[in-house]
């Protein structure tokens, strides 16, 4: 099969819905062997649209899961291609950071910054073993730009800013590159019956004046996983119709 990532094999996280399943079935689609990860069973149909993805049960906040994986992408693949590093949660909005609950907060980071840890270490590991690869982790605008009520996602994915930059230098001499997505609001099924009036809110605040789709993310991802993006390290994408231009 051809692609622009023909022979190579990828985990993608968070691989159930939303733009992680968008970015399996792309990197499907360009010819990769897929390993889809998902805390949620809804992983399964996501590898019934394309015999070159095997579903996985992860959470990734739990370290047993993370090392299950990367013993099954070891075992399938024998070490690593590519690693969409995806899977990730929301957090509380509207509560004051004075306010913001250390649960939720605790909660926010278990999964954005020490769930992405943990599959960004076992991606290297496995990356590694196969002589180099190439990762890509999901960020957001939230990790570059303050959104009052929302601290415990803000500066989660500000974490992973970071862990995206000391990555891609930490190993950009073993062959791994590391780089990220950075969406704005993408139309994902966490969006599925809100009202027209927020709808018509969040669309309005980008000057493109609708939301991105997970497949135009997805696009994004492959270039940075593709070789098409082979001087690219460290770098985070901004995805977000322009709302951060202004």
């Amino acid at each position: 099969m051809g692609g622009r990532l023909a022979g190579k094999s990828a985990i993608v996280t968070g691989a159930g819905s939303g733009i992680g399943r968008a970015i399996a079935l792309r990197f499907a689609t360009e010819g990769a062997e897929v390993l889809a990860a998902d805390i949620s069973d809804s992983v399964r149909e996501t590898a019934a649209q394309s015999n070159a993805i095997t579903p996985i049960l992860c959470d990734v906040s739990d370290q047993e899961h993370v090392q299950r994986l990367e013993e099954e992408a070891r075992k399938r693949f024998g070490g690593l291609d590519v690693l969409a590093n995806n899977a990730g949660i929301g957090g509380l909005s509207g509560v004051p950071l004075h306010e913001y609950p250390i649960e939720a907060f605790d909660r926010a980071h278990a999964v954005n910054v020490r769930g992405a840890f943990m599959v960004l270490q076992s991606g290297i590991r496995l990356m590694l073993d196969s002589g180099g690869g190439t990762v890509v982790n999901t960020a957001s605008t939230a990790g570059f730009r303050a959104t009052p009520g929302s601290s415990g996602y803000v500066i989660a994915k500000g974490g992973v800013v970071m862990m995206t930059r000391q990555a891609g230098y930490e190993y950009a001499d073993k062959g791994i590159r590391v780089n990220a997505v950075a969406p704005g609001t993408i139309q994902t099924p966490i969006l599925d019956g809100i009202s027209d009036e927020l709808m018509e809110e969040l669309q309005s605040r980008s000057p493109e004046k609708r939301l991105g789709r997970p497949e135009e993310v997805a696009s994004l991802a492959l270039f940075l996983a593709s070789d098409e993006s082979s001087h690219i390290i460290g770098q985070c994408y901004l995805i977000d119709g322009g709302r951060t231009a202004g």
